[in-house]
């Protein structure tokens, strides 16, 4: 009974996913040979050389380049990014480079909130989107679309992420009456202040969202699925999980199982806007749910924990 839930929630999916990747990096492969014939063609290479050329495609061309070199570069990307987030768009940086000086303490902790929502920005979109062209020029293969940012088929699977966050609410409320739940959130703890401070602050964190959806169940994913298939999801999920450190440990662990499921309703529907909107509406429900906790706007103070 537990093998056919399991096999129904999941192992179907995956094997479907498995014989998608299979077929894609087929199909990469045949593109790429015949576009390097096509290229020694246009340079006068003809005859035996060129038939030789289209039964054995020359480096960066071939099915082997498509299934290894392109998970090199998405996975030191990922690694690149990762690094430059820690050592550069934590707040601490922000904190080092502009002191606060005659600002108001309000206006600088929300900037730096913006420097850290900033950086997720550059280092899970711009700098995947800097190795997307080149991928696909040198390997074939999908170009940004091809990234599970398209909005087609979402409002035919957006049932399936309501009723997660069905799910997901009742654990959320539970956890809302945690003391270490008040001392985490909001992360802005000037959320309370006014509804400027409430509504630039919720922005922010929803920017950081897209972008940390698209690095992890995009660019990852569709990006390494010729190669390993459902592997990609675990793959995914080892530095998604690792992100939440320093959260309240049964959210860092819930990670790993949210990452199981976006991954792959990711795949099989070939968009990321779904996990976004689960992501953005648990976390808006949280700091909604936080700021019931928090001194009233004036009192002048700032939520617990800061």
């Amino acid at each position: 009974m537990l093998y056919r839930a399991l096999d129904w929630l999941f192992f179907r999916h995956w094997r479907q996913i498995d014989a998608e990747g299979r077929a894609e990096l087929k199909a990469e492969s045949q593109l790429t040979a015949g576009e390097l014939a096509q290229e020694q063609d246009k340079k006068g290479k003809k005859g035996k050389k060129a038939k030789d050329s289209k039964q054995t495609p020359g480096p960066l061309r071939v099915p082997d380049a498509a299934a290894f070199y392109r998970p090199m570069i998405i996975l030191v990307t990922v690694a690149i990014s990762l690094t430059l987030q820690e050592y550069f768009g934590d707040r601490a940086t922000f904190y080092r480079l502009f002191p606060r000086g005659d600002t108001d303490i309000k206006d600088w902790q929300l900037m730096s909130f913006a420097w850290w929502s900033g950086w997720r920005f550059i280092g899970y979109v711009v700098l995947p989107m800097l190795t997307i062209y080149p991928m696909k020029r040198w390997f074939g293969g999908p170009g940004l679309t091809g990234y599970y940012v398209s909005f087609k088929g979402f409002f035919k699977h957006l049932w399936i992420y309501a009723v997660l966050f069905g799910l997901i609410f009742p654990a959320v409320i539970v956890a809302s009456k945690q003391q270490s739940f008040y001392q985490t959130y909001p992360f802005f703890k000037w959320a309370n202040q006014s509804t400027y401070y409430f509504v630039c602050w919720e922005l922010l964190y929803a920017l950081q969202f897209v972008s940390l959806e698209f690095f992890f169940r995009g660019y990852m994913l569709a990006g390494l699925k010729p190669r390993f298939g459902t592997g990609a999801i675990f793959l995914m999920i080892v530095p998604y999980c690792m992100i939440h450190y320093g959260k309240p440990m049964p959210e860092t662990l819930g990670a790993i199982g949210a990452g199981i499921i976006l991954g792959t309703l990711a795949m099989r529907t070939r968009s990321i806007w779904g996990g976004v909107l689960i992501h953005i509406a648990v976390a808006w429900t949280m700091d909604y749910l936080a700021l019931s906790e928090c001194p009233p706007a004036d009192s002048g103070r700032p939520c617990s924990g800061h």
